[in-house]
């Protein structure tokens, strides 16, 4: 963005930023970049995990890259999965930075589990991430809002309205249902100067395509190229400033006309 959006003195928290490569750590950046504190969250161990990995100092490497925009910036290492983590972040982002007025919900739990291997253990521990920690950092920064205006959640989902994901049942699901309290919450918050949107960047190179898969998608996308973590965190940070007051309760397609 070459407008500079007014977020100068706003405390943001980004949830799930670790990897240099994803979405979450863009969107801190993009934040930053237009003057917006920043709090991370962030959880090496879901990260090694999965394929595409992360090296142990992304996150010291992403706080300083922040930093380096010429604001604060702090984070927590903690497994959102945690019934009281959601407190946990509220308080240590207060303490460090001051009260938050925006929320972005990046972090997410995805695994491949078409119905033949879904189980007990993989639905819940989708839910736990996706759904409940979602809702539940968003109802309490609700909750300790004291600001007359300008509250923002942003929550980041996949599309699951428009088509299936075939093979990532609980994903869909859980995802599907953040749809849902976008859309609910906002009308329940409203009065108290937040809005609540979500972000659907749909797929996005964030260091887990190979050669085949960037190939097969290339032919979806109008454009030519495949999305980049950059795409979604600009409007991520639209919706964050001043300039979006008056949308709420929206889910936002930032797909680059991807044709399912």
């Amino acid at each position: 963005m070459t407008t500079k959006l007014r977020l100068h003195g706003k405390i943001a928290i980004v949830t799930g930023a670790s990897r240099l490569q994803g979405i979450g750590a863009a969107i801190c950046k993009m934040l930053a970049s237009h003057g917006a504190d920043i709090f991370h969250t962030y959880w090496t161990a879901y990260d090694q995990s999965m394929a595409h990995g992360i090296q142990k100092d992304e996150p010291a490497i992403l706080q300083e890259e922040i930093r380096r925009c010429g604001v604060r910036c702090a984070g927590i290492e903690i497994d959102l999965s945690q019934p009281d983590a959601y407190k946990e972040v509220l308080d240590a982002a207060t303490a460090q930075l001051g009260e938050p007025s925006i929320l972005v919900n990046n972090a997410c739990y995805s695994t491949n589990d078409g119905y033949e291997a879904l189980d007990i253990a993989s639905l819940d521990a989708h839910y736990a991430i996706n759904l409940r920690a979602t809702t539940m950092l968003s109802v309490e920064f609700a909750r300790r809002f004291s600001q007359q205006r300008g509250g923002r959640i942003i929550n980041m989902t996949s599309g699951q309205s428009k088509g299936p994901m075939v093979g990532e049942i609980a994903y869909a699901a859980t995802k599907g249902a953040v749809d849902a309290l976008t859309a609910t919450l906002a009308a329940e918050v409203a009065t108290r100067g937040i809005t609540v949107n979500a972000v659907n960047p749909g797929p996005t190179d964030t260091g887990w395509m190979n050669d085949e898969i960037k190939h097969y998608l290339l032919q979806q996308f109008p454009f030519g190229r495949i999305g980049q973590p950059e795409d979604a965190a600009r409007l991520v940070a639209f919706l964050a400033s001043d300039e979006a007051e008056w949308i709420t309760g929206q889910i936002m397609h930032s797909e680059g006309g991807f044709i399912r």
